[in-house]
């Protein structure tokens, strides 16, 4: 295996580890992050449906931030935040994939939880 197989294979195991205590419920969605080397994504999902209740990224159609990446990322809590409160939506359990809670998920749950999400 080369470098960036073990990268991921460690990647994939800590998401498992985080994963297998969490379940979005219809009462409580799991808020997912997603973090790539220029963009960061995050969804409100319903598990027992399989529903995507709301969603925001940086690729959004007209987003603009300052800031840089981690402004960017709080700007993505925000919306997300809005969005999911548009759909009823107050509760959710967080699930940081396999990311440290550190920098721009950190940014992204601070500015989701200022918005009006509770978790």
């Amino acid at each position: 295996m080369n470098r960036h197989e073990i990268k991921k294979a460690r990647y994939v195991r800590r998401k498992a580890g985080v994963r297998k205590n969490l379940l979005g419920v219809p009462s409580r969605p799991r808020l997912s992050v997603f973090r790539s080397l220029d963009h960061i994504y995050a969804q409100v999902i319903d598990d027992l449906k399989g529903h995507t209740v709301a969603a925001a990224s940086t690729r959004d159609k007209g987003f603009t931030a300052a800031g840089g990446k981690k402004g960017e990322a709080a700007a993505v809590g925000k919306a997300l935040a809005e969005r999911a409160k548009k759909a009823g939506v107050t509760a959710v359990v967080f699930d940081r994939n396999g990311y440290r809670f550190h920098g721009r998920v950190k940014a992204l749950a601070d500015a989701a939880r200022e918005a009006g999400l509770n978790f």
